[in-house]
């Protein structure tokens, strides 16, 4: 093991004693962060291995500002967690972020590159160690300039306030990417959530109007000219594809999805016959 020459302070979710947050945390400090830092030389503390007498929150605070490295278990998002977090970003020193693969990182930090693990799966676990001791490594020996957040805006408000035209213009181009930014994002969110991006009432509002209109259609005698001109058994068909494709664990949703399904069926029915 290579000689201490670098303290690394890790924050994350630590939890009740026996909880499943505190076995977690222990595993990924035991498994992951001390088998990837130590041979950088790095003495590992979290903040419930502190032995120092004194205000625990003081301790925690000067560990983040002093140590030579951080890392960042965002996982759960812990409210704690995010605000050691931001004391780090604020001051630009080495930090490696790690989550649990799955979760979504918050807009706020998903520029920062996050190292994402599954405790539970060995082949991740080794992939999460060397990326850490490879970040750790880049980190310590400052080859790659720090940008967080924070250090971002500060440097985004010095470009809106200069004088030079030009670094205004640079100013308002980043928070426009940063707006575009914050709208994927927020997009992505409600994917993961059907109902919200498609809310039932328009939903169901959407397939009986389908139905009406295809029945005035076929009643009109004009069946040949709407599957002509709109296409719209083609539109259906994929319609009930995607709906087949969504996965929820929610019976009601799951109900709510069949019977949606139930009807775009019926209403190919009155189309073909």
């Amino acid at each position: 093991m290579a000689k201490k020459t670098c303290t690394a302070f890790v924050i994350s979710p630590i939890g009740e004693a026996e909880s499943d947050i505190r076995r977690r945390s222990d595993q990924v400090l035991r498994h992951i962060i001390k088998p990837a830092l130590e041979p950088l030389g790095c003495e590992i503390i979290r903040a419930d291995k502190i032995s120092e007498p004194g205000i625990i929150t003081s301790q925690v605070i000067q560990h983040i500002v002093e140590d030579e490295l951080v890392v960042a278990d965002l996982t759960g998002r812990n409210p704690n967690v995010f605000y050691e977090l931001a004391i780090r970003h604020a001051i630009k020193k080495p930090l490696v972020q790690i989550i649990e693969k799955g979760e979504q990182l918050p807009f706020d930090v998903m520029g920062m590159r996050t190292i994402q693990v599954d405790h539970k799966d060995l082949d991740s676990v080794e992939q999460a160690r060397e990326d850490i001791h490879l970040q750790a490594e880049a980190a310590i020996e400052g080859v790659n300039e720090i940008e967080t957040p924070i250090s971002v805006a500060m440097e985004l408000g010095a470009l809106k306030r200069s004088n030079d035209p030009n670094q205004r213009s640079i100013a308002d181009m980043v928070a426009v990417i940063s707006e575009l930014r914050a709208a994927i994002s927020n997009l992505e969110a409600k994917i993961t959530d059907p109902t919200n991006l498609l809310p039932r009432d328009y939903v169901e509002y959407l397939s009986h109007r389908i139905i009406k209109t295809i029945s005035n259609s076929v009643n009109q005698g004009r069946k040949y000219e709407l599957l002509h001109d709109t296409q719209i058994e083609i539109l259906i068909r994929e319609a009930i594809e995607m709906l087949e494709d969504i996965n929820t664990s929610n019976n009601r949703d799951q109900l709510f999805i069949h019977r949606v399904i139930d009807k775009l069926r019926h209403a190919m029915i009155i189309l073909t016959s």
